[in-house]
């Protein structure tokens, strides 16, 4: 890493300063000039000594409570601040604790915490690896035969499709009585789920279950499952972990399982191969249904895609296991998708398999985060994809402060190749928040680097915090897909469009390069996950003639990471 200490610290500082302005409905003139005036105000000169007191004394803070974070800010400080003995021995300080913490996690055979640490030591340049008991390979063999469902030893031989039934439930959520206009009737959420051990795990849906989990929620709520083979009888069931994110949920109840179902691999399936769908749709046990994959690319969720299938499910098929004809499990059933009615989808297995470990944790499963927009890099005339092509990066993120800017291709995290968007989300989906991990980057130059980043917690809704902490110039990167330029000193709202982003809003609404726009107004929803753009707009594809468009912008996508 190249950059003078004073670069860094002001990036940290123009970042918090960003990050106090602000949470609602804010007016695009004021936001601008407020927040130019904030990066004048917080990038006054430093003096290398002045620069790395402030970061040593921030890392300082951090230790007891975020040692992970500190070793990561205690590297970028001694890369940016060579022979500085304070800086040394705070950074000896950070790496003593996160070393405690993982021969801690590894006594108490909590292997997918101590994988997060050996993996942040990793990443942090510390030189005594191998002085530690256990590696990564022997950590994730560890993981690999202590989580229900990812060895196979206990599925079930195969036989006939329909001797597999037995190993589904029925997920049925109390919820108590509902009075309706003076009336009250049984309210509860019904749905689906299936044995992945002989000890009783079961996988469902998150939806199914968010009432038993969502803090919010301030009614009766009790979980119980039923056996395909005894619908009479309610077990109950306890939550061990879940993740709303990816729609999934890990359950436990105290019988044997009558079946266990093999996790497969869904690149052996393919569009129009044969499946089958188990699970209890409208309440109806036992059932089972046929079809063919119509699709394996649907972006419905934010953290990668999902099969399409036209074998019919209805509400209560969600949690469900779709099978091939050999009756492995290669998706996740979820079903009632709203505006898709008709239509039919399921989740990959394969983000179930990275999701097991920590899922088994317990509690909720929290995403990781850098920071930054970007999107599959493919040159012209190339013959495969090159990796992630870097349109945005946060002030104040960890990409930022790491070193990561406008223009890089991620091509590996922690020495995996990352060729698209969608090798980075499912490398993502295997990372645990809080840790550290290595980022190959493609610099515009030609150049290559390896640069150590910090997973932070993605938030719910990403454009959300973009334009919370950005210009709203740049914010439009990854909100609407313009790179723009100001036009007029005078009227901060008015600008040039540099450049629209392949398959973004922006291009979808027939925007191009030197384009003339004006930012009219910005509001945001009240639950923050959607914004809607007033834009004066005058466009080539429309004679540049003067038009007022109003865009509706979600505030989550799959390439916010």
């Amino acid at each position: 890493m190249t950059r003078r200490l004073n670069d860094f610290v002001r990036g940290v500082c123009i970042g918090c300063a960003l990050a106090l302005f602000s949470a609602g409905t804010v007016c695009a003139k004021a936001k601008a000039k407020d927040k130019d005036a904030a990066a004048a105000k917080s990038s006054k000169a430093y003096s290398d000594a002045d620069a790395a007191d402030y970061e040593l004394q921030a890392v300082r803070k951090l230790l007891p409570k975020e040692p992970v974070k500190a070793l990561w800010r205690a590297r970028l400080l001694l890369d940016t601040a060579a022979e500085n003995a304070q800086v040394e021995s705070l950074y000896g300080s950070c790496t003593k604790k996160v070393v405690s913490l993982y021969k801690k996690a590894v006594e108490a055979k909590n292997f997918v915490d101590a994988l997060r640490y050996y993996g942040s030591l990793q990443a942090a340049g510390y030189g005594q690896l191998a002085s530690l008991p256990m590696d990564a390979a022997r950590l994730r063999n560890a993981i690999s035969t202590s989580v229900p469902g990812l060895s196979a030893k206990d599925a079930s031989s195969g036989g006939k499709v329909s001797s597999m039934i037995d190993g589904t439930v029925t997920v049925y959520v109390d919820k108590g009585i509902k009075v309706e206009r003076g009336v009250g009737y049984n309210d509860g959420v019904l749905g689906s789920g299936f044995f992945i051990s002989r000890n009783g795990y079961i996988i469902t849906n998150h939806h199914v279950i968010s009432d038993c989990v969502d803090p919010t929620y301030k009614g009766f709520a009790r979980l119980y499952i039923k056996l395909a083979e005894d619908s009479d009888t309610r077990i109950p069931a306890k939550i061990i972990g879940y993740d709303k994110g990816v729609d999934l949920a890990l359950l436990k109840v105290e019988v044997d399982a009558p079946y266990v179902f093999a996790l497969g691999s869904s690149t052996d399936l393919d569009v129009g191969d044969k499946v089958f769908a188990i699970g209890s749709p409208l309440g109806l046990e036992r059932t089972l249904t046929s079809g063919i994959v119509s699709s394996k690319d649907r972006e419905l969720f934010s953290s990668g895609k999902v099969f399409q299938i036209d074998a019919a499910v209805n509400s209560g098929n969600s949690g469900g296991p779709l099978i091939d004809e050999q009756g492995r499990v290669q998706a996740v059933v979820f079903a009632g998708v709203q505006n898709y009615q008709g239509l039919n989808f399921a989740i990959p297995v394969e983000y179930l398999r990275s999701e097991l470990p920590i899922l088994c944790s317990g509690g909720e499963r929290l995403h990781p985060w850098m920071s930054l927009y970007g999107k599959t890099k493919r040159s012209p005339g190339a013959g495969s994809n090159e990796g992630v092509y870097v349109h945005y990066v946060m002030p104040g993120g960890s990409a930022k402060l790491s070193g990561i800017v406008v223009g890089d291709v991620i091509e590996s995290v922690d020495g995996e190749p990352v060729l698209s968007t969608d090798d980075l989300s499912l490398n993502f989906l295997q990372r645990c928040t809080d840790s550290i991990v290595t980022v190959g980057v493609l610099r515009a130059d030609g150049s290559r680097e390896q640069l150590p980043v910090y997973l932070d917690v993605r938030p719910d809704y990403p454009g959300y915090d973009v334009y919370t902490h950005d210009t709203v110039a740049q914010a439009f990167v990854p909100l609407v897909g313009m790179h723009l330029l100001q036009a007029s000193s005078m009227n901060k709202k008015k600008f040039t469009v540099q450049g629209v982003i392949k398959g973004s809003i922006a291009d979808s609404a027939g925007f191009d390069a030197d384009d003339q726009v004006e930012v009219i107004r910005v509001e945001i929803s009240d639950d923050k996950s959607q914004a809607g753009v007033q834009i004066s707009a005058r466009k080539r594809q429309s004679g540049f003639v003067d038009t007022v468009l109003g865009i509706g912008v979600p505030l989550d996508s799959p390439y916010y990471f």
